[in-house]
């Protein structure tokens, strides 16, 4: 149906699809705040945390362009997108309730890829078919119900064990052998919130079937089928690979620094904050599980950060472009996780949380505002899939290498880890100066808040 044409939804009807959102980005806040401290509670080196996240970024990287090739290409009685989404939350929802109880290092991994395989086979189908019901009045609308859903349902996630751990919950770890309860039952809450907010999104809204079903099929039939649609998918990226304009792949390298850079934050942010705020730098010290899981607080800063600056995002870029904006958002970022350094009072980190949160809004807006003003409107789609790719590449070589230097470079310390990430920021922001002048446009709000969602939904964590 095309986009121009499709009726007006109410602000429910809105509300109604996008309300998965809050459950989907429930599970990845699980996943940002607990991760590191789970795999810890099971005897993992800190030095190895990094290759254990790597489900992360190969699963976004292989699966959600697998999955939206063909959930473009598919029609069922239950819809085109419903079917995807209903199974990723499902087995997504299965590998949550499980990973907190897992009694040895293995199966918490495995199940970590299981869980963010669900969750990408659910994202990318759940936003098209976002984008199937809006037509082009309602954009503004729908990216900002997508936003509040995205964040809220992060920031839930990261406060749930601080929340539990006021209610009386414990948060004994039995001398650093067992993950405490505050971070078992957000989980168990977390199944809870993707399956009914999954469910709601099924029942209360319905798909658009293609305009000529039977023209629709057999144009598919032409393709030949699942196999002939990824097919044809590669060879595009690969055509684009060959004909990408030079600013997007000077957006690569400012990429490539941001990108190796934040998943410390992900990693090693936990760690950091009970080391050094709490002084318990391993599971078996008094007041690890409460320190780590004061992670969740600062997460939830950065996001809180993060949706305010959507809005400040676009009067700083008409007034000194995107390229500027870009950097100077990035340097701030990288300064607010070097000033960690200089401070055990988790005040201060907060503090640091807001200037990395101002680094975040441009990481996850800016680059796609640039890239729709430099490569040919007919494949912007594939061209966002080459910056998913720009996001996960670096994170790979990130998990691949960090290891190798942990203990020696950076002292075993997970402080060192988030400078480095501030390092990283810092690199990507005078990578940004040497980009060429033709990715500067005008930028509306509705642009930024549809940049949001779109990053926020390819980075997977």
């Amino acid at each position: 149906m095309n986009t121009k044409f499709k009726p007006n939804l109410s602000f429910w009807q809105i509300w109604n699809m996008s309300f998965g959102f809050l459950g989907i980005q429930y599970g990845f806040g699980l996943q940002q705040a607990n991760l590191s401290p789970i795999f810890r509670y099971l005897d993992a080196e800190e030095s190895k945390l990094p290759i254990l996240w790597l489900a992360g970024p190969i699963t976004g990287l292989l699966i959600q362009p697998l999955i939206g090739a063909i959930s473009d290409g598919t029609w069922t009685r239950f819809g085109r997108r419903k079917p995807f989404f209903l199974i990723g939350a499902l087995t997504g929802s299965l590998a949550v309730l499980l990973m907190p109880y897992s009694p040895v290092l293995w199966m918490a991994v495995g199940l970590f890829w299981i869980l963010d395989a669900s969750m990408n086979t659910a994202m990318e189908p759940y936003r098209a078919m976002v984008g199937d019901k809006l037509n082009d009045s309602q954009r503004t609308l729908g990216f900002s119900v997508q936003t509040f859903m995205i964040a809220f349902g992060q920031i839930l996630a990261g406060l749930m064990p601080m929340i539990l751990l006021g209610l009386g919950v414990s948060s004994d770890t039995q001398n650093g052998k067992h993950i405490p309860d505050i971070v078992k039952y957000s989980f168990v809450i977390g199944v809870v919130a993707m399956l009914v907010t999954m469910a709601w999104t099924n029942f209360t809204t319905d798909e658009y079937p293609p305009d000529n079903l039977e023209e629709f099929r057999a144009e598919q039939a032409k393709k030949g089928g699942i196999v002939g649609k990824v097919v044809h998918a590669f060879k595009e990226i690969w055509d684009a690979v060959l004909q990408m304009p030079s600013g997007l792949k000077q957006i690569w390298w400012v990429k490539f620094f941001t990108w190796y850079g934040m998943p410390l934050m992900w990693q090693y942010l936990a760690l950091s904050i009970a080391r050094h705020c709490y002084n318990a730098p391993t599971p078996e010290s008094p007041g690890f599980a409460e320190g780590s899981a004061k992670v969740g607080v600062a997460f939830t800063v950065m996001n809180i950060t993060t949706v305010v600056m959507a809005f400040v995002i676009p009067p700083v870029v008409k007034a000194i472009g995107t390229r500027m904006t870009y950097a100077i958002f990035l340097a701030i970022g990288g300064l607010g996780f070097i000033s960690m350094l200089f401070t055990t009072d988790l005040n201060v980190v907060l503090a640091g949380m807001v200037g990395v949160g101002i680094g975040w809004s441009a990481i996850i807006t800016v680059p796609f505002i640039m890239t729709t003003s430099i490569v040919p409107q007919n494949r912007v789609g594939v061209y966002m899939g080459l910056l998913n790719a720009f996001i996960c590449i670096p994170q790979i070589i990130e998990m691949l290498t960090v290891g190798f230097y942990y203990d020696k470079l950076l002292g075993g310390d997970a402080r060192n880890a988030i400078v480095l990430a501030g390092i990283c920021l810092i690199l990507g922001a005078v990578a940004c100066l040497f980009i060429s002048k033709d990715v500067e446009k005008s930028t509306t709000t509705e642009e930024v808040l549809g940049a949001e969602t779109a990053e926020l939904e390819a980075h997977n964590y």
